[in-house]
């Protein structure tokens, strides 16, 4: 029990620590129940205690209860009261202090205010001329704007240097000075840009005023422009000079800052490299500025407006271009110039867009020589349009000599009445009194191809002293050209028209003999072209005349070959016209009847031969007579002939001496050559020598000069012997008569002999 009560006083004693006291009772396993019992008898006094000493203090805690409410009801109201009292203070206090705020805030703007005066009155210069700056640059007036920024970095920035924008500002300065050389050579740019859009119109103006000026008329009228309406300002324009159509001042502006700022080098080879640049591209001709006047007038323009700028600039500049620079430029220019015109119009194939280019250039060197460049090299290049003009000219006159070749039946020229004989004479020069006091109808000696080329010659004259107008050329130079001109037409263009001509089926021989008589009057009128070429040009000189005779010859000389040769086609057509009977017994005692036909024919040609020079006409009996005799012998000996009797030898001799009778009869009157019928020695022998059968002669004279068959071959003989051989072997009577087996053998010893000499004159 002792334990146990003094566990409880343990327990009771200490407040915090139980953990001795718990294991002391709980080591011990017997006492643990008595100490749980023991505990819970303690707690039951001790609520027996409490609950009376509860009952003695009951009626005193009542009490008190009943004062503390009251107390609580009093203290309500002070609590009331003093939150009332509370809002109030603070109402009051908040306002105190808004007020004392308000004027503290006052006297802070206030001296703020003072102070900012103060500032504002010291940066207020400094901040005006920055913003005057900034409203120079944005109207482009970059020269004032660099004044100002002087004055402001050099005058201002300086008492604001505590300032933060101050530091600001000094690092923009060198910004802004290159915005301002930077925005003066974009506005540079646009002119540039500008100028070479507008270099045309400059170039129109130009040449406008330098026509007007010099007086002169070229026939551009597409220089100048028509109104389409009353409200049109197109005289303003073109009262203005091509100066006055172009504002130059971002020029100057540039040039001005760039002289400020220490650039001019830069400035002064940009200005150039880009100008240089913008040259090449106008240099650069239009796609097929060839095929019109629009084209050329257009480059050309571009060109002059090019150069006029640059001499008002090199004028105005103020040294930006110098004289050498401006004319190694227009040496460049020029150069290039002259080789694109010379290319382009080296296409052009109309003689009319040749006519006005030349205007053109005309007008061209006239504005530029008036601003002080040289032009020499473009007369140079007007000379070598007006030969590839005259060429021209030449090739539309082929087809104006084919037309007239075309539609030509060279035939006489006969007039009804005088005033169609005065129209030839007018258009030709020809006179013949015995033609002129004949009665009409008239027949003049050549067809209307001869006043109509000498016409078309003379148009030919006139158009190529079209390009020569207003070139200054000299008269001598002038006469030269067209000198030169006539006489290619004559010997190049007309003749070949001819020799062109002489290949239509159409014309028979006597049309190519009528050709050659109108040649050769047409070469007799070649000093009339030369004077008329003298007046034209206004020169003494000239010898047109003498070599377009020259030239006509040729071509005349082609027209006797072809004569020639429809001379013998012709020939040929009678000569296939024979039907000989090559083993006819006896001749009829006539001559052929194509060979009468053929007689005729050159009985007709022959006449009209009388019309042509002795040499020429000789010259065609020749070549007649010896075709028609070396047909007549090609016929005998051709391998189509395998038999030949003597009738028809007798039938072919006589049509020989028909032919021989004829040329001997002096066909084309009284001549130099003594007898026609020589060129039929070689056919006249060979059946002389058949005929009589002289062989002992022919063996005799054989290769001397007076043998009377110097024109026999041995070969010839042969060939006609054995035919003659063949035909005999048909006759089944002729081994019956001795006279012909006597005849046989010779024929036979004959042949034997010819062989033999045959072979030996091959040896």
């Amino acid at each position: 029990m002792q334990n146990q009560e003094h566990l409880l006083q343990e327990i009771e004693g200490i407040d915090d620590y139980w953990g001795p006291t718990f294991r002391a009772i709980y080591d011990q396993d017997d006492d643990s129940r008595k100490f749980i019992d023991t505990l819970d008898n303690r707690i039951k006094q001790y609520d027996k205690e409490i609950e009376r000493m509860c009952n003695f203090y009951y009626q005193g805690f009542i009490d008190s209860i009943r004062e503390l409410q009251q107390v609580e009801n009093q203290a309500s109201k002070l609590k009331k009261q003093v939150v009332q009292l509370n809002s109030n203070v603070q109402t009051i206090v908040a306002e105190v202090t808004n007020a004392g705020e308000e004027l503290v805030k006052a006297r802070q703007v206030e001296n703020n205010i003072q102070m900012a005066i103060n500032s504002l009155s010291l940066c207020l210069p400094a901040l005006s001329s920055y913003s005057k700056l900034q409203k120079q640059m944005a109207d482009k007036r970059y020269y004032p704007a660099l004044k100002t920024l002087e004055q402001l970095e050099q005058l201002y920035l300086p008492q604001v240097s505590h300032y933060k924008f101050f530091r600001q500002m000094i690092e923009k300065i060198p910004k802004l000075r290159e915005n301002i050389k930077e925005s003066s050579m974009s506005d540079l740019n646009c002119f540039l840009e500008t100028i070479r859009k507008f270099s045309s119109k400059v170039g129109e103006a130009a040449m406008k005023h330098s026509v007007e000026q010099q007086n002169f008329d070229f026939g551009l009228t597409k220089l100048k422009k028509k109104k389409d309406s009353p409200e049109d300002n197109s005289d303003d324009e073109d009262s203005l000079s091509a100066q006055d159509l172009i504002d130059f001042s971002p020029v100057y502006r540039c040039l001005h800052i760039c002289t400020v700022l220490s650039s001019r080098d830069t400035f002064d080879a940009y200005y150039r490299q880009q100008r240089r640049e913008q040259a090449l591209l106008t240099l650069h001709p239009p796609n097929n500025m060839h095929e019109s006047i629009a084209s050329y007038c257009y480059y050309l323009q571009c060109i002059v407006g090019f150069f006029v700028v640059e001499d008002h600039v090199l004028n105005t500049g103020n040294g930006l271009l110098t004289r050498p620079y401006l004319e190694d430029l227009w040496k460049m220019a020029s150069d290039k110039v002259v080789s694109i015109m010379r290319t382009n119009t080296a296409y052009c194939t109309d003689a009319n867009l040749l006519l006005r280019i030349k205007d053109l250039i005309m007008v061209f060197c006239i504005t530029l020589r008036s601003y002080g460049y040289p032009v020499k090299n473009y007369m140079e290049l007007l000379h070598e349009i007006q030969e590839h003009y005259n060429e021209i000219l030449m090739q539309k006159w082929v087809q104006v000599f084919r037309d007239i070749l075309y539609r030509e039946t060279f035939c006489h020229l006969e007039v009804d009445n005088q005033d169609q004989y005065d129209n030839v004479v007018r258009t030709f020069p020809y006179q013949d009194d015995q033609l002129e006091s004949s009665a009409f109808p008239r027949k003049f000696p050549f067809s209307s191809m001869v006043p109509s080329v000498y016409d078309q010659v003379k148009q030919f004259i006139f158009a190529c002293l079209k390009f020569s107008n207003d070139l200054n050329f000299s008269e001598g130079e002038v006469d030269e050209m067209v000198q030169k001109s006539t006489k290619l037409l004559l010997s190049r263009t007309f003749s070949g028209c001819l020799s062109s001509a002489f290949h239509q089926p159409r014309l028979g021989l006597l049309q190519v003999i009528q050709i050659i008589v109108d040649t050769g009057y047409l070469e007799k009128s070649s000093k009339s072209i030369q004077q008329f070429v003298s007046e034209a040009t206004g020169s003494t000189g000239g010898t047109v005349g003498d070599d377009a005779g020259i030239t006509l010859g040729v071509a005349r000389s082609d027209a006797e070959h072809h004569m020639y040769d429809k001379m013998k086609l012709k020939l040929n057509e009678f000569l296939d016209l024979e039907d000989y009977d090559w083993m006819l017994v006896e001749p009829t005692g006539q001559a052929s009847s194509f060979v009468t036909d053929l007689i005729n024919f050159l009985r007709v040609v022959f006449n009209a031969l009388r019309n042509l020079t002795e040499e020429v006409s000789v010259h065609v009996c020749q070549v007649a007579f010896e075709h028609i005799s070396k047909s007549i012998l090609n016929l005998l000996l051709s391998d189509d002939i395998k038999q030949l009797s003597m009738g028809a030898l007798n039938q072919l001799n006589l049509d020989v001496i028909q032919c021989e009778l004829f040329a001997a009869s002096e066909p084309v009157g009284k001549t130099d050559e003594p007898d026609f019928s020589q060129y039929f020695a070689p056919l006249r022998q060979l059946l002389d020598l058949l005929l009589s059968w002289d062989w002992s002669t022919y063996f005799h004279d054989y290769g001397q000069e007076t043998s009377k068959y110097s024109h026999v071959k041995p070969t010839t003989a042969i060939i006609v012997l054995e035919k003659l051989k063949e035909a005999d072997k048909k006759s089944v009577f002729s081994v019956l008569k001795k006279s012909e087996r006597d005849k046989k053998k010779l024929l036979e010893t004959v042949l034997k002999q010819l062989k033999q000499l045959a072979i030996t004159v091959q040896q």
